[in-house]
């Protein structure tokens, strides 16, 4: 085993010093975007209209256009479109780099108010023009503030035709790496006066490590209104809330259901799946979608919206899925036409018929065809419904597919359904008693679709995922009476790292008054809202999450892994103490705080806004007489002022710079890491200026 390791390593370094030889990059062969079996099913299942095959290919071998998404709920989100718009596009327009004249972004027709944009400029032309590199740079700023999202066109489709609104619960099935779920979070914040919407995001995938990437994306916007849980989206837990003191069950307003995908509509990005795609990949994937979308639709509230979506442009992962839920829904579930709500995308309509081939390519029109050695492979559920009259009432044309040579996107199929009626195996929905673990045993067995005989699509007895059997579920009585009785059911396994618990702090607990005095809160703080990461020792950060997070966090801790929620609000400071606070504001929950905040504001002007971007260590006297004489007013100010300490060791983190500064400052952004021009500036000073940034 050594041996052979030794071997491959010495030939492995002289291939490799003869690629570095022959140049950089050499070593590589280029990848040929060429796939016979994929042209070959695609003609066949005629999804692209007639005379436009060739243009269909053409586009999947060209390279995905850079995409970006200015947040929308920022109040700083048009301020920032307009300097796109007015400062760095106009000036690209009539650029030409190395004899070529560079192509300006364009807006996504179909994304409202121009928050969107595309371009097809590479990194090598970025670099090769300062007025280029300098553009780049400002999109690399704004994006690690949250304030632009680099984003795929397609990805952008599904949370707009959810239709949020602030106080929608909405579920995200599989949610990594968080691009979508960053979209919900900004619909619920659509009015950045309201702190705490009404609504949650609640972000789940099964991929403990890709959890991370998720969080990182929500953790730029600063909401307290998300959670990341790590559950496998086919047997996600049915969760419970506190309403009118009793337990009930958590229906979602919205479940957007991005599924596991064969993507092949991404071909123009990821270009492995050109040597890597076959249709055994889409047959794979089937089962487990419609298990993703029939738990999905179990967990969707009555008069809810449930958007399905996949990157693929394979029928047996798009329409088959659609097709199959609507059976199993026996009226319950109704495809809407969705057409409207996003005027000037491009988009093909849903198709009726369809087959399958192996991928050996051999084809089967109907399951009857199927020989028996294929029905492992091979499902009922794959081919379209036989009953014409069924197949004509589910009106699959009203499901969309996006095909790359339309707009210049990826390809990318989504419907949207709406839930008119609880689902068959639900329509006597349980009365839920006293106790919580009755309460949850019978709600979980209402949802559960029955076995269906022969299909293994619908989770069964056995089935690792079983909801009818609860992760948790309690002793039965007769057991605890020592009469023997059924043995208990396994526990949910939770695997990846470990997290640090989620502990509430009580009204009376004792960090609440030093805090309350020191920035003189309001009366309608909502103290039972602030939660820590420790139940002993010292709390070293303080974060929030809304009042409905808290119901869901408090009545589920042990049925669902939280990786993260909240946004913190307060970090510890032992500096701060001789003050008589030792917690100092954290930048990202300054939106959270503002409101409640009565005391250690300090409202400052534009040109003070401007020393503190471009000084590092700016000192009081630097301040307008104004600013100045509100610092004065503070304790911890007085006590610094006669040894000339610069403002970011006055402040200790422990006051609010605030400004209103829309239309008034012309200081160019790129020449100051982190500037913000915006209606509104905060900024919470720290122990460094830059900590905010």
């Amino acid at each position: 085993m050594g041996r052979r390791n030794r071997n491959r390593q010495r030939d492995g370094g002289a291939e490799g010093k003869r690629s570095r030889d022959a140049g950089w990059g050499a070593g590589y062969a280029d990848i040929v975007k060429e796939n016979k079996l994929f042209e070959h099913y695609y003609q066949e299942l005629k999804i692209v209209p007639e005379g436009e095959f060739e243009q269909f290919m053409e586009a999947m071998r060209e390279p995905l256009p850079a995409t970006i998404r200015i947040t929308g709920y920022k109040s700083h989100a048009k301020e920032i479109l307009h300097t796109l718009k007015e400062k760095y596009f106009k000036e690209i327009q009539d650029l030409e780099v190395d004899g070529q004249k560079i192509e300006a972004p364009q807006a996504l027709s179909w994304y409202p108010d121009e928050l969107a944009w595309h371009t097809n400029m590479s990194r090598k032309i970025l670099r090769k023009s300062p007025l280029l590199e300098k553009f780049h740079q400002f999109l690399v700023s704004e994006t690690e503030s949250g304030n632009i999202s680099r984003q795929e066109a397609v990805s952008m489709i599904p949370p707009l035709l959810l239709k949020i609104e602030p106080q929608h619960k909405i579920l995200d099935m599989c949610a990594a790496p968080g691009s979508k779920t960053a979209q919900l979070i900004e619909m619920l914040h659509a009015d950045m006066d309201v702190p705490f919407p009404e609504g949650f995001v609640i972000a789940n995938d099964v991929d403990n490590k890709r959890c991370y990437l998720l969080v990182h994306q929500a953790k730029r916007l600063n909401s307290p209104c998300i959670m990341v849980v790590n559950h496998d989206a086919s047997c996600i837990p049915r969760l419970l809330v506190e309403q009118n003191s009793k337990k009930d069950i958590l229906f979602y307003d919205r479940v957007l259901c991005d599924v596991p995908c064969s993507g092949d509509g991404t071909m123009r990005k990821n270009i492995d799946v050109w040597k890597k795609w076959t249709t055994s990949n889409s047959l794979h994937l089937h089962g487990l979608q419609l298990r993703i979308a029939v738990r999905g639709v179990e967990q969707l509230a009555v008069g809810g919206r449930m958007v399905y979506s996949t990157c693929s442009l394979n029928p047996v992962e798009d329409e088959a899925v659609i097709a199959s839920l609507l059976e199993k829904s026996e009226g319950a579930l109704e495809l809407v036409d969705a057409s409207a709500d996003l005027p000037g995308l491009k988009y093909m309509p849903g198709i009726t018929s369809w087959k399958l081939m192996t991928k050996e390519g051999q084809w089967y029109s109907d399951w009857s065809e199927v020989p028996t050695s294929r029905h492992t492979q091979i499902r009922p559920t794959m081919f379209p419904p036989t009953d014409q009259e069924k197949l004509l009432s589910m009106k699959l044309e009203r499901c969309m597919r996006i095909l790359p040579h339309h707009q210049n996107t990826g390809g990318f199929f989504v419907a949207v359904l709406v839930k008119k009626a609880p689902m068959p195996w639900n329509r006597r929905q349980p009365k839920l008693r006293n106790k919580e673990a009755t309460s949850f045993s019978e709600g979980a067995q209402a949802e559960e679709p029955p076995a269906e005989e022969g299909d293994g699509e619908t989770p069964t007895e056995g089935h690792p995922c079983n909801s009818n059997a609860p992760e948790n579920p309690p002793e039965p009585e007769a057991k605890k009476d020592g009469v023997c009785g059924p043995p208990p059911s396994k526990k949910m396994k939770l695997f990846g790292f470990k997290e640090d618990p989620f502990v509430f702090l009580t009204e009376d607990d004792p960090v609440f008054p030093p805090i309350q005095a020191f920035y003189d809160l309001s009366p309608d703080f909502p103290k039972l809202n602030v939660l820590t990461r420790t139940h002993e020792g010292k709390k070293r950060h303080l974060y929030m999450v809304s009042k409905e997070l808290r119901n869901v966090l408090l009545n589920n801790s042990e049925r669902m892994k939280v990786i993260n929620t909240g946004v913190k609000v307060w970090s510890r400071n032992n500096d701060g103490e001789q003050f008589g606070c030792a917690f100092r504001l954290a930048q990202e929950g300054i939106y959270t705080l503002y409101p409640y905040i009565r005391a250690r504001v300090i409202n400052i002007s534009v040109e003070d806004v401007k020393i503190l971007l471009t000084e590092e260590n700016p000192f009081l006297s630097r301040l307008g007489d104004d600013a100045h004489a509100q610092a004065k007013k503070l304790e911890s100010v007085r006590h610094w002022l006669v040894s000339g300490e610069p403002l970011h060791c006055v402040l200790l983190g422990q006051c609010l710079c605030f400004s209103s500064l829309y239309g008034q400052c012309e200081l160019d952004w790129t020449d100051v890491q982190g500037y913000r021009q915006s209606e509104d500036y905060a900024y919470g000073s720290s122990t460094s200026l830059n900590a905010g940034f």
